[in-house]
């Protein structure tokens, strides 16, 4: 959909102006690459972790700021979950459900406190919001664990999420 694109562009130059740092997996394909080419567009440094692996496949034709070519995919959601200050969950697919589960558990398991926040445009995360909730209806979760990440339905909403509060 143009709007989850869009919405990636506007993450990419939302980095930028807030002054951080987009860590990322570093290809150059769907929303992950627009919001890297809108990021480095707009001057936001960037850090991209990729497994040697996956270089023929994601391997960005222009490789945009830093890279870390990694072993596997495991180490890369560990390297990229390292260097990141907080988890912003785009619009896709099993790799984007696979990162988000997994933070969550961390979190869950209180192994960090780090923001995770799903960027629902246009509902996008709805159904996986209403499976979050089933589970804890049938009490495989605590009900905290709706606590442990935030849904926001736009870049305006995903920023004030992750900025930090003002003293």
């Amino acid at each position: 959909k143009p709007a989850y694109r869009r919405a990636a562009t506007e993450v990419g130059a939302a980095i930028a102006q807030t002054g951080w740092r987009l860590v990322y997996g570093a290809g150059d394909v769907g929303l992950m690459g627009a919001v890297a080419e809108a990021a480095t567009a707009a001057g936001a440094p960037t850090l991209g972790i990729i497994p040697g692996h996956l270089l023929s496949m994601e391997a960005p034709r222009g490789v945009f700021g830093d890279r870390i070519v990694t072993e596997t995919m495991h180490e890369r959601k560990k390297v990229m979950f390292m260097n990141a200050d907080a988890v912003a969950v785009l619009p896709g697919g099993a790799g984007s459900l696979d990162e988000f589960f997994e933070v969550l558990t961390w979190a869950q398991l209180g192994l960090h406190r780090k923001p995770i926040v799903l960027l629902n445009i246009d509902g996008y995360w709805q159904p996986l919001i209403d499976l979050v909730d089933h589970v804890i209806a049938e009490g495989f979760a605590s009900p905290s664990l709706r606590d442990l990440f935030s849904v926001v339905a736009d870049v305006d909403g995903l920023v004030s999420a992750l900025a930090p509060p003002r003293h």
